[in-house]
């Protein structure tokens, strides 16, 4: 019976390893693209984009939640649409998968902070550092992740401000608005969940929770 159970025992190990082994394999396989961003000073001053192929998107930040606090650690995982995803790859594949120069090198320009742009999959891994481009594919694959960022910030703040400080969520709205019309936000189902909280709230003015309708009507359909 010893000899059994131990044998058992062996075996349900192997299956483990072998699973450990092809759970391994296949996120080393999947396609990612990658978002690096430092600009100290700027809020946040440092923020990260993980695309898979498939599946939710990783942020993390070191952003303030308010003006006067410490910078603070910020992850989330969200749901990207479908759109949004394969035009980063296909920017990726245009931009040749970021191998070589990315960087302008034009003297005199102003700094807007150190971006990298990686990706990697089963043959290959590259990453390249740049403040600005003229490539436009890698223009606009910057200005989609710092649209992502801009919206994952706000839902942020608007999440602490909804449970810690109501009061404040009538400015954060306008802004969120203003950054709307100008095209500078990127992804609002990723922070839908935390508009519909508000929206629901009857202890929230009707004005902030009116804003935040008009904001959730932009959100459309939803994630594809």
């Amino acid at each position: 019976m010893r000899r059994v159970i131990k044998a058992l025992s062996c075996v349900c190990i192997l299956c483990l390893a072998c699973a450990s082994s092809r759970s391994a394999t296949q996120e080393s396989s999947t396609p990612t693209v990658g978002f690096d961003f430092s600009f100290p000073g700027s809020q946040p001053d440092r923020y990260a984009f993980s695309i898979p192929g498939s599946g939710d998107a990783t942020y993390s930040s070191d952003g303030r939640l308010t003006p006067n606090s410490d910078s603070d650690d910020f992850r989330v995982t969200f749901p990207i649409s479908r759109a949004t995803r394969s035009r980063i790859f296909e920017l990726a594949q245009k931009a040749r998968y970021f191998q070589g120069e990315l960087d302008s090198k034009k003297k005199g320009l102003a700094s807007t902070g150190i971006k990298t742009l990686s990706y990697k999959d089963s043959q290959r891994q590259t990453r390249a550092s740049y403040n600005y481009s003229f490539i436009p594919a890698v223009q606009e694959l910057t200005q989609i992740f710092q649209g992502m960022s801009a919206t994952l910030e706000f839902g942020r703040r608007l999440d602490y401000y909804h449970r810690y400080q109501k009061l404040a969520l009538d400015d954060e709205l306008k802004r969120m608005d203003e950054m709307l019309k100008q095209n500078s936000v990127q992804e609002l189902t990723a922070i839908a969940p935390v508009l519909k909280e508000i929206v629901e709230d009857s202890s929230v003015i009707n004005p902030v929770r009116a804003r935040a309708q008009r904001i959730l009507a932009r959100v459309g359909g939803g994630v594809q």
